[in-house]
């Protein structure tokens, strides 16, 4: 099962990012959303998992929720924004996915994979434009960075 990961979109969704998602059985957006119309976008391609981020304040997207626990091919999930919110008992939990900082990151902790795909959004600083994939095969997780823009 392939999951995609995307954040920090900030109203921008790239036909980069959409063709890198297509096949995903699952997407996860990791919040800064801004706006509705970037999730109506990734609806087609597959089932979303969204949380709230610090910039989603508008009527269309402050209701989502801060966090989200899923399970995937038998593995367990947990979504939020900011890493500084990510619970300090992760009993049960396999990856942990993050956005906030732009910085994509691929770290085990022990037994859980944290995972930050970046942003997909518009560029901040000089920090890349990327996405991330989560494999999971028979309870086994590999994710890899995906760079949108050279």
């Amino acid at each position: 099962m392939r999951v995609g990961l995307i954040s920090d979109t900030h109203n921008l969704v790239r036909p980069e990012a959409l063709d890198a998602l297509r096949g995903c059985a699952h997407i996860i957006h990791a919040g800064d959303i801004c706006r509705r119309d970037v999730l109506d976008s990734l609806a087609p391609l597959a089932p979303i998992t969204v949380v709230r981020g610090n910039n989603d304040v508008g009527d269309d997207v402050a209701r989502l929720p801060r966090h989200a626990r899923i399970e995937l091919g038998g593995v367990t999930i947990h979504v939020v924004h900011d890493i500084a919110d990510v619970p300090k008992q992760l009993d049960g939990i396999d990856v942990v996915v993050t956005g906030h900082s732009h910085k994509p990151l691929i770290e085990r902790r022990g037994d859980v994979l944290f995972v930050n795909p970046g942003s997909a959004g518009p560029r901040r600083f000089k920090l890349p434009i990327t996405l991330a994939l989560l494999d999971i095969d028979e309870g086994q997780v590999h994710a890899r960075i995906v760079s949108l823009v050279e």
